[in-house]
């Protein structure tokens, strides 16, 4: 058959299709129609259309060409036989000799055993695997690429009728999904529990003509929205002209795949096969996403995400169907979301009830801003963003990473009631919030909150904390498209020294790098970015931007007291290096006629052990050390915070890490050095404790956390935890949580 024919068959085998969608009858019937159609068309013995029954199994759900009595009894696992592996793969497989393949399954049932050539091919959308299309004949040969295509397009049509609900009816696998109560789990990015209604960061565009009979007219809308895209672009660089030479070329990158011919000639070849322009553009969008998948560097990953980007931009332009749906936001609205920047973020504010997203960080600019505003935060939810409508009551555990979507009465029940407790501790605390963190021996604690945002500076009353254990600098430059102006931060400096009135402010410099990547300047592809070019090994290689930094600080003091630390100081050399650049801001604006600080500390955050080791003379030197718990654990460990397959294996409570960090509150002590514990861990009731009982006198931690902790204070004797520590340490014992907590439950209540 020529090729020519084989594509007007397909245009054909399309239209056909289309026809199958207008009928009124239900689900299995239509998909008994498809499936014979497409046998009829290819000229195939075979086609089976198998979609998943769950996440891992799969079920035959309509078949021409194998034993009727076996649709809806032959279910495969995820990987198993060829047709498995083309749903766990999300690739097709063509082979003229299918038992001969490895992997290959004999399922008895389906009579199946005559048929030698298999062509099997994903039916997936947007990266959501829903179930593969297969086609096979008794004459053993090779599918040719025309046929394979064909197949491919066929695919995609029929996994626009499964988001339709073209496939809902009795004896379908895939049932009304949408309606039915779906229990996601992710990782904790903030804690807290909260429930809502879900409000989708970027809708989802919806394809309602998924097949043309007009190739030509097709095309011109292709190439007129393509067109309209390239000129947004466009303007975008215009825009950025002033944003620096890192940022153009991000967006020179941008419009390097906006102009690219393979995109468009794939998508032209689409069409002419009998798709809409739509349909075309999430075809190609549903393959960037499978190869992102499978890609692992960070490089080629970023460029399949512009690619991403690109085809959301195009469907929207086709469409019509822009960011501004014409739905109204719930008045308690979750957030879901593949991704997001913290400036989208803030723009929504306090308004979020919870935020959900398929991808994210624990230690990402857009999770600070969540523990910044107190939202709960599950990360790594995948599927939410096609789970998910707008409208949809969903149940946010930031504790456990669990998130309830359209749940049923009985987890309702339950997670009302977590919620009422959760809401009853809070008014115990809020009794003490005026109380000193003091412990039954006698000894208190001072309790600092960590902050980022002005939206922060309240709770520093309302919480009860002693002042700012560290107000992290880096999430001005985050939001902002180009460097912020020495002036602007400032101004913003005063304005938190104002709301502090008066209680201690330690200002972090600039902690960039690893997982927080400014949007002006060029990211650096390093295999390991959290041991890499970060922090002050930024600002002391970029002295420039230190220097600025510490210049706006020091006017923002303008005669009042000014604390300022460094972050990821790794040896005393780095130190030095930072304190000789406040001097030399220091002098300057001495030289300038401006009011210097009433009294300067110059502090450094304790965060790599090497640090730990360093000579008397740093100790001697450094003003004040805070340790930073998250990255000090997590290369104590070698285990990476951001990997869930070891990050929760290694316990703060461990016999080594306690024995380390008493040695750092040791050595502290001999040069009455100023020492304080921040991160997650200060937060933690029960960690907070431990620490308090080696020796650490300043915890800082979330606003949030500062209740809990000081209830749990205020319950134990420092001495006596210290002899349960020493113990189980005595004994060998790799933690000593199980002695801590039934310590802690033969204490009494708070006083």
């Amino acid at each position: 058959m020529a090729d020519a024919e084989k594509k007007t068959n397909s245009r054909q085998m399309l239209a056909r299709l289309r026809e199958v969608m207008a009928e009124d009858s239900a689900g299995q019937a239509r998909l008994d129609t498809i499936t014979k159609l497409i046998a009829e068309e290819m000229h195939c013995d075979v086609c089976s259309v198998y979609l998943f029954r769950d996440e891992d199994t799969l079920e035959l759900c309509a078949t021409e060409g194998l034993k009727p009595e076996s649709v809806h009894q032959t279910r495969l696992k995820l990987g198993e036989g060829l047709v498995g592996l083309v749903a766990r793969k999300g690739q097709r497989i063509n082979t003229p000799d299918a038992p001969s393949e490895r992997g290959f399954r004999y399922m008895a049932e389906t009579g199946e055993e005559m048929f030698s050539s298999f062509l099997g091919v994903p039916i997936q959308r947007l990266g959501e695997k829903l179930g593969v299309l297969v086609v096979q004949t008794k004459v053993s040969r090779e599918f040719v690429d025309i046929e394979v295509d064909a197949l491919e397009v066929v695919a995609m049509v029929l996994a626009e009728m499964a988001e339709l609900g073209a496939f809902v009816g009795e004896g379908a696998a895939l049932t009304a999904r949408h309606t039915l109560p779906v229990l996601l789990r992710g990782a904790t990015g903030q804690e807290g529990a909260a429930q809502g209604h879900v409000w989708l960061h970027e809708p989802r565009v919806v394809v309602t003509n998924p097949i043309s009979d007009d190739p030509h007219r097709e095309l011109e809308r292709l190439q007129e929205a393509v067109e309209d895209v390239r000129v947004g672009v466009d303007k975008m660089l215009a825009g950025a002209r002033g944003g620096g030479k890192e940022q153009m070329e991000v967006l020179e990158a941008y419009r390097m795949f906006a102009n690219s011919k393979g995109w468009m000639r794939r998508m032209e070849e689409d069409i002419s096969r009998g798709l809409s322009a739509e349909a075309a553009v999430e075809k190609e969008q549903s393959n960037a996403r499978a190869r992102m998948q499978q890609v692992k560097d960070a490089y080629l990953r970023d460029r399949l995400h512009d690619l991403d980007d690109l085809s959301n931009r195009l469907l929207r332009t086709l469409t019509g169907q822009g960011s501004e749906t014409g739905a109204e936001m719930p008045s308690d609205p979750v957030l879901i979301a593949r991704n997001i920047g913290p400036a989208e973020l803030l723009d929504y504010g306090r308004s979020l009830k919870a935020i959900v997203l398929e991808e994210g960080s624990v230690g990402s600019h857009a999770a600070i801003v969540a523990r910044a505003l107190a939202i709960p935060l599950v990360i790594h939810a995948e599927r939410i963003t096609t789970e998910a409508l707008n409208g949809d009551h969903i149940m946010v555990d930031g504790d456990q990473g669990v998130v309830h979507l359209r749940p049923d009465d009985t987890v309702v029940t339950a997670f009302k009631d977590k919620i009422a407790m959760q809401a009853e501790a809070q008014e115990r605390y809020a009794s003490i919030r005026d109380k000193p963190a003091e412990t039954r021996d006698g000894v208190t604690i001072s309790l600092k909150m960590n902050a980022g945002l002005m939206a922060d500076l309240p709770s520093l009353e309302g919480s009860g904390a002693e002042g700012v254990g560290l107000f992290r600098t880096e999430l001005q430059f985050l939001v902002r498209n180009q460097m912020p102006k020495r002036s602007e931060l400032s101004a913003l400096y005063a304005r938190v020294l104002d709301a502090a009135q008066g209680k201690r402010v330690v200002f972090r410099t600039l902690d960039i790098g690893s997982d927080k990547v400014l949007p002006y300047m060029k990211p650096n592809d390093e295999p390991n970015p959290a041991l890499g070019w970060r922090a002050i090994r930024v600002g002391l290689d970029k002295p420039g931007i230190l220097r600025m930094q510490l210049q706006a600080l020091l006017r923002a003091a303008a005669g009042r007291p000014l604390s300022v630390m460094f972050p990821f100081v790794a040896q005393f050399e780095e130190f030095r290096a930072a304190r000789a650049e406040m001097e030399k801001a220091l002098a300057r604006e001495h030289t300038l006629g401006h009011i210097p600080p009433e009294s300067l500390e110059i502090g450094a955050m304790l965060e790599t052990p090497s640090l730990a080791f360093a000579p008397d003379q740093f100790f001697n030197e450094v003003d004040f050390l805070s340790i930073g718990g998250n990255d000090l654990k997590q290369f104590f460990f070698a285990a990476d915070r951001e990997n869930e397959r070891v990050r929760r294996r290694y316990d703060t409570l461990n016999v080594s890490f306690l024995t380390f960090l008493e040695q750092i509150v040791t050595r502290c002590n001999g040069s009455y050095t100023s020492l304080s514990f921040c991160g997650e861990d200060a937060g933690r009731p029960v960690e907070a404790a431990c620490l308090a009982a080696i020796g650490l006198r300043t915890l800082s931690m979330r606003p949030a956390s500062i209740g809990p902790v000081k209830n749990m204070l205020r319950r134990v004797d420092l001495g006596e935890l210290r002899a349960v520590i020493n113990a189980a340490r005595d004994a060998g014992e790799q933690s000593v949580r199980p002695r801590v907590m039934e310590y802690i439950k033969s204490t009494s209540p708070t006083r």
